[in-house]
């Protein structure tokens, strides 16, 4: 089996200016899901396009639609595996917000714990056996970067799902998600 992850980011990780920061995505199950959903997906958003005349190369975001289209979008959705996170600015430690690399790890953890609650989640309902994974794909749109931060968040994916992980008192193990291989 293998599994496609996208995802996308909604706000900016700045706590002065900014209440919320949102990750929001989307899990298929198989090339073939994806494939179907997606053209059900550019369908719905195709329509819209043509009905707001948004050129090709605009990117129809919820701001400048109305709620019905948006409504019109999330039904092209209905049958598929969602996963999201929301973090509430105020609550994070203000040193999180001293370096780019504190804020970049900090998001790339809240990322990775949210795909990681929905991976149990999937298995948890039998919809998914971790032993029949072979491969996860992740697509995260414009993910912000520190320096190579990209490569991190992939480092962290990697290590949560595919080897496992130490607390940070380094006294407790995490194995990987029910046995992903």
């Amino acid at each position: 089996m293998n599994i496609f992850i996208y995802s996308d980011e909604s706000g900016v990780f700045d706590k002065e200016h900014n209440d919320f920061f949102v990750f929001g995505g989307v899990i298929f199950l198989s090339k073939s899901e994806k494939d179907k959903q997606e053209r059900k997906y550019l369908h719905a958003e195709r329509v819209i396009r043509e009905r707001m005349n948004f050129s090709e190369d605009r990117e129809v975001k919820a701001v400048s639609i109305t709620n019905a289209d948006k409504g019109k979008l999330f039904r092209s959705l209905n049958d598929v595996y969602k996963f999201g996170v929301v973090i509430r600015q105020n609550r994070v430690l203000n040193e999180i917000f001293t370096s780019k690399k504190s804020k970049q790890r900090y998001l790339d953890f809240a990322y990775k714990i949210a795909v990681k609650k929905a991976f149990n989640d999937l298995i948890n309902k039998s919809v998914i056996n971790p032993l029949d994974v072979k491969n996860l794909y992740f697509f995260v749109d414009e993910h912000t970067t520190a320096t190579d931060g990209r490569y991190e968040l992939k480092e962290s994916l990697e290590q949560e799902f595919k080897i496992g992980t130490f607390n940070m008192v380094y006294d407790r193990y995490f194995g990987i998600v029910n046995s992903f291989v």
